[in-house]
């Protein structure tokens, strides 16, 4: 009889996250005490829990662009060292107590130079964070691992110099690079000298593509820019045609990614604020998940969706009937899409994440 299926069992499983924003996690008592701080006068509250509201509420216009005005206070807050290891150190715990055992971090460098930081001093400060997360885990008993992805902000310039960083520091934890921001208007064509140095650096990237935006933006990030995962990718649907008889035909892009198993990493709560899915029941990850493409699951940003990996796991066993079988392999396709080495992706699957659901369905 296998354990069953709750909250506190979903959060107890091994998972893997590759997708989460770290200026987008924050906690809502920490943003107020950075800002008190650093003298940051624009928070619409002070009160912990009326600021996670106000956050939630925020993203749920369903519009992208009012779903990104809450960076402006995380990031208004996020201005100095100090702030940077705090903020970082905070991540790994919260996803260590969520049960998450790898995790890719990602953030723009770009917008913490506010106050005068380099951009070198920005990376090694959340790296520095992210050292002493880890340690607080190990310290508990706890065991994760923590990868950062560096994102350039694709409606700025400079995609190359963030490229170059990432290259730099990748023997310090960052396993990869992104571009972020909005789709419309500032396709990922734009750089393509950057993911050509990034390819000739053997380096890992992933797009954020078919999030807001259609097809096409998915089509020039895989075809024209080679990214290795799709970041959202819902839109990849759009290719999919169903008939009325439940029968299904992909089209050709549809099919490219799926035999070529590009990850997708899809963040069903998110999706839903920013209007690209009207609710769980109808987010492709479901018919996605059923036609066997490499679907993972991710929270994208943990403070304005109001989510972790497990409520974003206990959404989809509500609506679509998953069992732990499904969350394996949720999980699995995430691990064997992470920008880690192959031997250690494999050491966390056999000895992490394996063993922890033949518990749970023991």
């Amino acid at each position: 009889m296998s354990t069953p299926l709750t909250p506190e069992t979903i959060r107890s499983a091994p998972k893997v996250l590759l997708h989460d924003h770290l200026d987008g996690g924050l906690r809502p008592q920490t943003v107020i005490d950075l800002a008190d701080a650093s003298g940051y006068q624009g928070l619409p509250t002070t009160d912990a829990g009326e600021l996670g509201v106000w956050f939630r509420d925020n993203a749920n216009s369903g519009s992208l662009v009012r779903y990104l005005e809450g960076f402006a206070h995380t990031c208004g807050v996020m201005q100095d060292e100090a702030a940077l290891v705090r903020v970082a150190a905070e991540a790994v715990e919260d996803l260590a107590a969520d049960g998450v055992v790898y995790a890719e971090v990602r953030y723009a460098p770009e917008l913490f130079v506010e106050r005068g930081l380099s951009l070198e001093q920005i990376v090694e400060a959340v790296q520095e964070g992210f050292r002493v997360g880890t340690e607080r885990v190990a310290a508990s008993g706890g065991r994760i691992r923590i990868g950062t992805l560096l994102c350039a902000m694709r409606q700025n310039e400079g995609w190359l110099r963030i490229a170059e960083l990432a290259v730099r520091y990748r023997d310090l934890g960052v396993v990869g690079f992104d571009i972020a921001g909005p789709e419309a208007g500032f396709p990922p064509t734009r750089g393509l000298d950057t993911f050509e140095y990034l390819r000739q650096q053997n380096a890992h990237f992933t797009i954020h593509a078919g999030e807001a935006f259609g097809l096409p933006s998915i089509w020039e990030a895989i075809q024209h820019c080679g990214a290795e995962r799709l970041g959202h990718g819902v839109r990849i649907v759009d290719d999919i045609k169903v008939s009325g008889d439940g029968t299904v035909q992909l089209g050709r892009l549809a099919s490219y990614v799926r035999d070529r198993r590009i990850p997708l990493e899809m963040c069903p709560t998110s999706n839903l604020q920013t209007g690209a899915a009207a609710s769980i029941a109808e987010h492709p990850i479901g018919l996605l998940a059923r036609l066997r493409f490499r679907v993972t699951v991710n929270t994208d940003n943990r403070l304005m969706s109001y989510c972790t990996l497990t409520s974003e796991f206990e959404r989809l066993v509500e609506t679509f009937g998953y069992g732990w079988a499904d969350l394996q392999w949720f999980t699995i396709n995430a691990m064997k899409s992470a920008f880690i080495g192959f031997d250690e992706r494999l050491a966390i699957i056999n000895e992490l994440v394996k063993p922890g659901y033949a518990k749970l369905m023991a």
